[in-house]
């Protein structure tokens, strides 16, 4: 870690946030116009609301990773570039006109699919098995990240409170060199455009990200994490995105036992049960975000340690901290 980095990491996070708002700002009339997202029966918000700021977001983050790329001869895997913009593209299509659901999966899986099985065969995560066997495997999850972000995605400034401590945890391990990078220039600037975008999604949101901004952002953070799991850190890649993983996961399957149609909008994650339980947004986002601190610590603390037994008590700790977060937010305020 040396000083010229940081300061160009703060550059870069600056110039992504000023590009981020810029573009939410300019953009928001003819999303109020063109893609207003109007309340339902599942919906967290109670006035019609814009959507699609998530192209600013992802226009920020390209660009700035982009340019620092090109400045500091780094290669960012074009496949990677290709799809986020094709994904992105697909999120704005469904924010439109809403896409039947096996053509958004078939597209999606296109997308991930493109940036995992052109990764060099050297990255592996479990050597032992296939390498076609684990890239296949490596997909199915990274369908499942892409759409858990976007299912998460459905309180005023939850993406923020999630993306903000994972990016910016990616980003230190990236300065302490335990990360490739061309995910450190990805995580670094994606920091940056989700703190420019949350002004505008702070509670009542003014604009909300859509799934032009939730798919591509969860592509752009899962290909990070495997980067990291793919550097030898599988535990921290884990660690950081726990809480997501375990509301969205959870939320799954009690929906598939309970034979719901899982895969339509709903309203029964743990986050957005708080709400009905009498949470304020404020304090449910507060919380999460303290918690993704925590994981982010613990997740660090794996890496830096090298210790089966410090990773094996993480990972205890982890578990102990979201178990504790969901029974708070699956109990009423009143009782």
């Amino acid at each position: 870690m040396n000083a010229p980095t940081i300061v160009a990491s703060l550059l870069a996070i600056a110039i992504a946030a000023l590009i981020s708002a810029l573009i939410t700002w300019t953009s928001r009339p003819l999303l109020q116009r063109y893609a207003l997202a109007r309340p339902n029966a599942r919906s967290s918000h109670r006035i019609p609301t814009p959507q699609g700021a998530g192209i600013a977001v992802i226009a920020a983050t390209l660009l700035v990773a982009s340019a620092w790329a090109a400045w500091a001869n780094i290669a960012i895997p074009p496949a990677l570039v290709i799809a986020t913009i094709v994904i992105a593209l697909v999120g704005f299509a469904d924010d439109i006109v809403s896409l039947p659901v096996l053509v958004r999966l078939v597209l999606q899986a296109a997308c991930v699919g493109a940036v995992v099985f052109t990764a060099p065969e050297t990255a592996r995560i479990v050597p032992a098995l296939p390498l076609a066997l684990e890239r296949g495997l490596v997909l199915l999850a990274g369908v499942w990240f892409v759409n858990l972000v976007n299912f998460m995605d459905g309180l005023d400034l939850m993406t923020v409170a999630e993306v903000v401590p994972v990016s910016a945890a990616l980003l230190l391990l990236g300065l302490l060199g335990d990360l490739s990078w061309p995910a450190v220039l990805i995580a670094t600037a994606l920091c940056g455009a989700m703190l420019g975008f949350a002004p505008f999604n702070k509670p009542v949101a003014k604009v909300f990200l859509g799934d032009v901004g939730s798919l591509p952002i969860g592509l752009l953070l899962g290909w990070c994490l495997l980067e990291l799991a793919w550097r030898g850190q599988p535990a921290a890649a884990l660690l950081l995105p726990a809480y997501y993983l375990v509301d969205s996961t959870i939320t799954l399957f009690r929906r598939i036992a309970r034979r719901e149609q899982f895969w339509s909008a709903h309203r029964s994650h743990f986050y957005q049960r708080a709400t009905d339980n009498g949470f304020s947004v404020p304090r449910v986002v507060g919380e999460v975000f303290v918690l993704n601190l925590v994981l982010a610590a613990l997740a660090l603390l794996t890496v830096r340690s090298g210790s089966v037994t410090v990773t094996l008590i993480a990972l205890l700790a982890a578990a102990i901290a979201i178990a504790f977060v969901l029974r708070r937010f699956s109990r009423s305020q009143a009782s």
